[in-house]
């Protein structure tokens, strides 16, 4: 059985912290891969999850990684040996198993091999938020796009958020009209994206705006989750109704929803064929949103290397003992059209 040196959340004088500290990996499943993690992304939930104490002491938070292929799993068809490659892990949900740490589990597919001409950096930063904007749009449980509709009005709200600059770049690519809300200093950002209109969310007038330039717009994508994004992105919808999907599993700060639009939500682990189980919510095994998001995995190499998907820009930190930086930044709102990546 494989071990992993490891930021462990442990509880201190009644508060959370992470400490660094030797753990025992769990047994590996037959489709999953050991990797040495070179680089770990930083990720809003794994600040949220170690602040709420979601998962209890002896937690491994992270869930996007860079690392090479130590042993394969016996069931591994994509994966091989020495392969450099970016991974989505659920940190958080199996004891001892993460991503803020030496080693990991990479699932078969759920994985791609990291192109020549893109920095690993960079590649880290791709899995979880481009898988979650992939299901968002076109899972039959979120917004359910279909892909050949070109020409498709979507809103996408909080385009310069991680989440949002990958949905931006998979709907450009689908040639979706693409309207998005950021901050002023991002407009240039999200258009270099493939924006097509862009407006200030904190506009009193920016839905009146919206509706201007989408008036049948039946699609909105939330990628922030607050009460307040979710309300007025939802008034954007056109009266004869649609759909607005919010990135807050359990459709959460959605009560104040324009009556007339469709609430669904998007949870990124219906990307692994399992059930997931977290708190009161209960998520069964979806084969759709399985075989959905190998699709993505199997294009990202090839949509990175030509250029069609752009990594987040990243704020790297040379060291994991720098965890704690970090998570104070998220805290206190100081992450803005960037991610922070660790070297491991």
């Amino acid at each position: 059985m494989s071990t992993s040196t490891a930021y462990v959340q442990r509880e201190r004088e009644g508060n959370q912290v992470l400490l660094k500290d030797n753990v025992q990996l769990p047994n590996r499943e037959a489709h999953q891969s050991l990797v040495k993690v070179q680089y770990v992304a930083q990720n809003p939930t794994d600040v949220q999850t170690l602040d709420s104490n979601a998962f209890g002491d002896g937690t491994v938070l992270g869930c996007d990684f860079v690392g090479t292929v130590e042993e394969t799993g016996k069931d591994s068809k994509n994966l091989s040996k020495r392969d450099v490659i970016a991974g989505l892990i659920w940190g958080g949900e199996i004891k001892g198993l993460g991503a803020y740490g030496t080693h990991t589990f990479a699932d078969d597919r759920i994985s791609f091999k990291v192109p020549r001409g893109v920095k690993l950096e960079d590649a880290a930063t791709v899995p979880l938020a481009c898988c979650t904007s992939w299901l968002a749009l076109f899972s039959k449980d979120c917004l359910a796009i279909p892909k050949k509709e070109a020409k498709t009005s979507i809103l996408i709200w909080g385009g310069s958020s991680s989440v949002g600059s990958y949905a931006i770049q998979i709907a450009s690519l689908y040639g979706f009209n693409i309207i998005t809300t950021c901050s002023p200093r991002n407009f240039d950002l999200v258009k270099k994206l493939g924006a097509t209109h862009v407006f200030d969310y904190n506009d009193s007038g920016v839905v009146d705006k919206i509706k201007q330039v989408a008036p049948d717009l039946g699609y909105t994508f939330d990628t922030i989750g607050s009460k307040d994004s979710s309300t007025q992105a939802s008034h954007a919808i056109t009266s004869k109704g649609g759909v607005l999907c919010t990135v807050r599993p359990g459709k959460a700060n959605t009560e104040n929803v324009a009556k007339h639009v469709k609430i669904t939500d998007v949870l990124v682990w219906t990307a692994f064929l399992k059930d997931h189980q977290y708190k009161e919510f209960h998520w069964p095994a979806s084969v759709e949103d399985h075989e959905l998001s190998a699709e993505l995995f199997e294009k990202l190499p090839s949509w990175l290397e030509q250029g069609k998907i752009k990594p987040n820009n990243v704020k790297l930190f040379d060291s994991l003992d720098s965890i704690h930086e970090g998570f104070d930044m998220h805290r206190q709102g100081k992450i803005s059209s960037f991610k922070i990546v660790y070297k491991v």
